[in-house]
């Protein structure tokens, strides 16, 4: 299966998808960790992670899949949202909240 197609079925398999440099346990990364943080304060229990540094085609297949170039990158429902500093703005404003208890 290429990149491309496991990321959509990533994506569509679950309902919150992150993918991160590192895990939730160890992120390798600061802007991952504080998207981490992000799901876990708005008390999302069922994250599925994808740790983009144990794959290489996974880490330049998901630029391409979303059309942008940094990682994290976080999904909802298939969707996708945006990197960490969406994801922050999103968070201040409560509507990362709204959209992760729809």
């Amino acid at each position: 299966m290429d990149a491309q197609q496991l990321i959509k079925e990533q994506v569509s398999g679950h309902p919150v998808v992150l993918y991160m440099k590192g895990t939730p346990q160890a992120p390798q990364c600061g802007f991952s960790a504080n998207a981490v943080a992000m799901l876990n304060a708005c008390g999302v229990k069922d994250i599925f992670t994808v740790d983009v540094l144990s794959n290489p085609d996974i880490r330049q297949g998901i630029k391409t899949y979303a059309n942008w170039p940094t990682i994290p990158q976080l999904y909802v429902k298939g969707e996708f949202v945006g990197g960490s500093d969406i994801m922050g703005e999103m968070f201040q404003s409560g509507e990362l909240q709204k959209l992760l208890s729809a």
